[in-house]
């Protein structure tokens, strides 16, 4: 099983914000061009981060979004639970009625990798992921988070 597009375009684009903190807020608009994902599809993930406090919107000229807490507080886990997105590895669900509604014989070791990830998830912070940028440990412009390249936005 994978992570959904939409998990991971919701991490793409907290992490486009995380890396222009402290430079302003930061429009949809600009995200859509630098990580090539639709602008309906930013609106949607959004409205999920803002009612979790995950970012903030500013409004009118000028305006547009910031992160709702410092990025060392803000978990991959976070996000991805913000738009509603899960890994789970269980046929059922966590459900226990995987084999005719009795659980399986494997459903604990399904169940156990489904919570060791959302472990491993936990505790990596957007923090953590600009700092391997910077450390030349992750391509954040390109293929090494799947982030699309910088198109100039807010030159000097």
């Amino acid at each position: 099983m994978r992570l959904s597009t939409k998990g991971r375009y919701a991490v793409t684009a907290m992490l486009d914000l995380a890396l222009s903190s402290g430079k302003g807020p930061v429009t949809l608009a600009d995200i859509s061009v630098n990580q090539g994902i639709s602008l309906s599809y930013l609106e949607q993930l959004f409205a999920a981060l803002r009612a979790k406090k995950l970012v903030r919107g500013v409004r009118g000229p000028g305006g547009g979004y910031y992160l709702g807490k410092t990025p060392e507080e803000i978990s991959i886990a976070n996000i991805i639970c913000a738009v509603d997105e899960w890994v789970e590895f269980t046929r059922c669900g966590g459900r226990e009625n995987c084999r005719e509604g009795q659980r399986c014989l494997t459903h604990h070791l399904w169940d156990q990798l489904s919570d060791e990830i959302f472990r491993f998830l936990s505790d990596i912070t957007l923090q953590d992921l600009v700092e391997r940028g910077r450390a030349g440990k992750v391509d954040v412009d390109g293929a090494g988070l799947g982030l699309g390249q910088d198109k100039g936005r807010r030159a000097a």
